[in-house]
């Protein structure tokens, strides 16, 4: 009797994790994360000094160590008028269409995997919202006099958020970490997961790469906000597994506790 019992909780955990969680959960993570996003944005202007000598001191320190390639890519790309404006739009939309992309995709075809990726993704904003709090940081492109030009804004890119109405809307001083590039490092993760072929592995590699790259030829990230976007990811994975351990710990211990008699 008592074996059957077990059986059937686990059947019943197992089918639990094949489940799509109710998509009100999901939309309710979103806005939370969109709430918390926005009240730190209302802070950027108090900060904005704060944030211009974070930008400047940042470059200072990747010239000493020899690692500032910014400018110079900067430079090579404005001649560069129809590469420049698709990287602009690559900056604008990728990382919104391919990261809610694959959650979608997620959520949809793959519910056991859905939700560990979908920890590691929060936990990866969470730490990027709370260094935005800690750390104000400039982009090059708002550095007055250092030679950078805001290629998203001078190609006039589809959905810009530098320019006009949209900017009100968006933190200018949150460049580290690089949350587009912490999107693209888990969207590898996701592709890599879910894929042996060797064309998906090889667009999971490509991907960040191409992502890290426009984000620093395009005047908006250093490479010290690349490098601190890969490391939120690696930390957010390691956090979401962490989870994952304690809740499935947790349940172990609900299944073996006796039941009432």
């Amino acid at each position: 009797m008592w074996g059957l019992l077990a059986t059937a909780r686990g059947v019943r955990r197992d089918w639990f994790s094949r489940q799509r969680s109710p998509w009100w959960i999901e939309l309710a993570a979103i806005s939370w994360l969109y709430l918390i996003y926005d009240r730190i944005s209302d802070l950027a202007p108090l900060r904005q000094q704060e944030a211009l000598a974070h930008g400047r001191g940042i470059l200072h320190l990747e010239r000493i160590v020899h690692l500032a390639p910014e400018l110079s890519l900067n430079h090579w790309l404005l001649p560069h008028h129809l590469l420049a404006e698709i990287l602009a739009n690559y900056y604008d939309i990728a990382h919104f269409v391919v990261t809610i992309g694959l959650l979608m995709w997620l959520w949809w075809r793959r519910p056991d995997l859905h939700r560990p990726l979908r920890n590691t993704l929060m936990f990866t904003n969470v730490i990027g919202l709370v260094v935005f709090w800690a750390y104000p940081l400039a982009p090059p492109r708002l550095l007055a006099g250092s030679g950078f030009t805001d290629v998203v804004a001078s190609t006039h890119a589809f959905a810009s958020w530098h320019v006009g109405v949209l900017a009100s809307q968006a933190n200018q001083l949150a460049a580290m970490p690089s949350l587009h590039v912490a999107w693209s490092a888990w969207c590898a993760i996701v592709l890599w997961r879910v894929s042996r072929r060797a064309l998906v592995r090889g667009l999971a590699l490509a991907y960040p790469l191409m992502t890290s790259f426009a984000v620093v030829a395009t005047g908006n990230h250093f490479v010290a906000d690349v490098l601190a976007g890969v490391l939120t990811t690696a930390m957010a994975t390691g956090l979401a597994a962490a989870f994952g351990a304690l809740i499935a710990l947790r349940r172990q211990q609900m299944a073996a506790a006796p039941s009432p008699a």
